[in-house]
């Protein structure tokens, strides 16, 4: 573990402590300090490597975020990302090619910084460094799952002119990515992005949402690319304590400025569910569409969330990709011995879209528990059973989040 990283880690613990003393003690702060510590073990076997990769880190997360004064607020928020034990894995930076690739390089950076301005609960302005999740993320994320956030240097308005409506408009001129800034493609810099997204809810209908996002991306031209779409989701009572739960989605994304090619490409989901009780289970049919040349790509999106958990389809291949899944969960509910545990199991079938060909198949677990209000464990498990796409991929996950 290097020094700026320790140094990073003892200079939040110890701005942390007194603050916290003193709201504990009844002193009113004008200001929320806050503490996030997240170890994580990830192991991956990856056929092709000649090496299994073994990662054990640690993100250190700390900030403080003010209270509003005449509506105007603030947030900043470090992290230090640290590798503990040999580097047995591919961090996308340092460089370890016969390991396959956990994108959690060690890194000292500022996560988050923000002005928010909001005069009217119907009225928001916030401008500086953010996190943007739209929807399910399909298209825009934060990409939680790995340690490091994905941010937007940005400008960002949001309004509700009416109860159950909001209309989002943001522009970005640089993408953070998850890889760090030491990564060639950790920072994409002199972006043009503007996203427009509009939600209502509708009652005993769902919430429909519409939106139009323009990536204008000069370091990844194939990923710059408009998309026009509509999702409707909800959840309905169909008798007794069943529910009917349901997503829809559909959309077109075309070429945009820098990007090369030429195309007209759609996008399509169809989630039918039902819920009773802590038991869950959905149904799921995705088709990202490929031409054979280029396919739909969502790069903004929190990839790891869709598609398997062993990231084997980050990028939509130029054949596209059609993605038949199952997804089953409980969760133990109050007066049970593990009240909040979930367990999870999820099997996807994919293929192509432009011709007829198996990908491949995998299966993925789950278990996450609450051991207290901010102490959460979690297992993880995927496997990527191949065919005709990529290789076989075996990677396992145990994690432990504390906050404060």
């Amino acid at each position: 573990m290097n020094k700026p990283l320790l140094s990073l880690v003892a200079s939040l613990l110890a701005g942390l402590s007194p603050a916290t003393a003193m709201a504990q003690s009844g002193d009113d702060l004008p200001f929320d300090p806050y503490l996030d510590l997240r170890y994580r073990l990830e192991i991956v076997d990856q056929e092709n490597l000649p090496e299994d990769a073994t990662a054990s880190t640690l993100r250190v997360r700390g900030g403080i975020e003010t209270d509003e004064w005449s509506g105007l607020s603030a947030l900043v928020e470090g992290e230090a990302i640290v590798r503990i034990g040999p580097e047995d894995f591919n961090d996308t930076v340092s460089g370890q090619p016969l390991f396959p690739v956990v994108a959690d390089p060690s890194d000292v950076l500022l996560n988050r910084a923000f002005v928010r301005w909001r005069p009217h609960a119907s009225l928001e302005a916030v401008a500086g460094r953010q996190k943007v999740n739209f929807d399910n993320q399909r298209w825009i994320g934060s990409v939680d799952w790995r340690q490091n956030d994905q941010t937007f240097d940005l400008a960002q308005i949001t309004v509700k002119p009416v109860e159950g409506a909001a209309i989002d408009y943001v522009h970005s001129w640089r993408v953070n990515r998850i890889f760090g800034p030491d990564s060639p493609q950790g920072i994409w810099r002199d972006t043009d992005i503007h996203n427009v997204h509009a939600t209502y809810t509708i009652p005993l209908i769902g919430t429909v949402a519409a939106y139009g996002y323009f990536l204008d991306i000069p370091d990844a031209p194939a990923a710059s690319s408009q998309t026009f779409g509509v999702r409707l989701s909800g959840a309905q009572l169909v008798g007794g304590k069943v529910k009917f739960l349901y997503a829809a989605e559909y959309a077109n994304q075309r070429d945009l400025g820098s990007n090369p090619a030429n195309f007209s490409l759609d996008y399509l989901l169809i989630e039918p569910g039902i819920a009773v009780g802590g038991f869950t289970a959905r149904a799921g049919f995705e088709r990202l569409e490929g031409d054979g040349a280029v396919a739909l790509q969502t790069p903004l999106a929190t990839l790891h969330a869709f598609n398997g958990w062993a990231d084997k389809f980050l990028a939509t291949p130029p054949e596209g990709l059609r993605d038949l899944y199952g997804d089953i969960g409980f969760k133990f509910g109050d007066g049970s011995a593990l009240t909040g545990l979930l367990l999870r199991a999820i099997v996807h079938d994919f293929g192509a879209t432009e011709v007829d060909r198996p990908y491949g198949r995998e299966w993925n677990l789950l278990a996450m528990y609450p051991v207290s209000s901010n102490i959460t464990l979690l297992a993880k498990f995927a496997h990527y059973d191949a065919d005709a796409f990529s290789v076989d991929t075996t990677k396992g996950w145990l994690q432990v989040q504390v906050s404060f």
